[in-house]
């Protein structure tokens, strides 16, 4: 029922009544994006959703297991990276490729030149080739 009405927002509105960004989890209205933003990173909303902002401390063991498996990755990472990517292997295939297409457009542009020539060469008849006097021409 609001619908196409001008409202006046005052500071002394009710919350409800004001534009912005509402949190359900926290029932607040926040005036702009940055603002809400920063409030859904805060303590307070995220405590409301049930999240503790304490920070466990790691033992010594749980640090080295971190560090050990981040080096493995990182040398699988390289070693997958090297196999996969051998440039002069690359570059050998290239090669031949491009001469695969150079091969095949020789031989593309001799069929059609041989079509032309033999599209020009046609059966004349003897007798007519004889009154003519084309006895002895073409075979």
């Amino acid at each position: 029922s609001k619908l196409g009405k001008t409202m006046v927002v005052t500071k002394d509105s009710p919350s409800a009544m004001q534009g912005g960004y509402y949190c359900k989890v926290c029932d607040c209205v926040v005036k702009d994006s940055i603002n809400y933003l920063d409030h859904i990173n805060g303590k307070k909303h995220q405590r409301n959703l049930g999240m503790s902002m304490k920070v466990e401390r790691s033992t010594l063991e749980q640090v080295r297991a971190r560090f050990d498996k981040n080096k493995r990755k990182r040398e699988d990472d390289e070693k997958n990276k090297a196999e996969d990517y051998d440039l002069e292997a690359r570059a050998q295939e290239r090669q031949e490729e491009e001469e695969r297409q150079r091969a095949l457009k020789r031989q593309r542009k001799k069929d059609k030149k041989r079509a032309v020539a033999g599209a020009g060469e046609e059966e004349l008849d003897p007798e007519l080739a004889a009154i003519m006097g084309f006895g002895g021409f073409g075979k």
